[in-house]
């Protein structure tokens, strides 16, 4: 009976693949292809589109890069080069003040103000101000010494203002090397025009 039955069932396949006439016909396809089920895609094929972007993005990151880090090497350069002029210019005063008897001709061009030790990380600085009162260009050097408690002189500073013009002011910064602790009291103690 089984055998009945598979038999029947084949000669009915065999049947709905004809058209009629009683030969059999290939089988259709479809002019369009159906899309790939993605589902079961692990990632997302290449394109030329997405490489070109890739390409750019990683040019832009390597562009970026190179000029952070030439950004960098002229702010490293820069740093180098305001710390060596103010080496010379410390250098200078400090020359220039070497000969000077007394507390010097520009005493009364030069004055000071406390800086907030919570700028300077506890280190007690100084703002020193020139301002040239005569009619022609001139240079200033300038003595700060820091005295501790008891009036003995622990550190001189030395800092210049160079080719200052009549009327102007400049303003540089003196910074005691020396830690928070014991106080020290700054005093100007020589300035001069030359």
């Amino acid at each position: 009976m089984a055998v009945v039955a598979a038999s029947l069932g084949a000669a009915g396949l065999v049947a709905c693949d004809s058209d009629g006439d009683g030969t059999s016909s290939s089988p259709s396809f479809s002019d369009r292809p159906s899309p790939p089920d993605t589902a079961s895609f692990s990632g997302s094929p290449p394109s030329a589109l997405a490489s070109a972007a890739e390409s750019a993005e990683a040019a832009a990151r390597a562009s970026a890069s190179a000029a952070a880090a030439s950004a960098s090497a002229l702010e490293a350069s820069r740093q180098a080069s305001i710390g060596a002029e103010a080496e010379r210019s410390r250098q200078a005063a400090q020359d220039a003040l070497k000969d000077v008897q007394g507390r010097g001709n520009a005493l009364d061009e030069v004055a000071m103000t406390g800086k907030p030790r919570s700028d300077t990380d506890g280190r007690l600085a100084v703002v020193v101000s020139v301002r040239n009162t005569t009619d022609a260009t001139a240079s200033y050097a300038v003595q700060v010494d820091f005295l501790d408690a008891s009036g003995k002189v622990v550190e001189t500073r030395y800092v210049g203002v160079e080719d200052l013009p009549p009327g102007e002011r400049k303003q540089p910064l003196v910074i005691s090397r020396n830690p928070p602790e014991p106080v020290l009291t700054p005093r100007l103690a020589k300035a001069q025009r030359y």
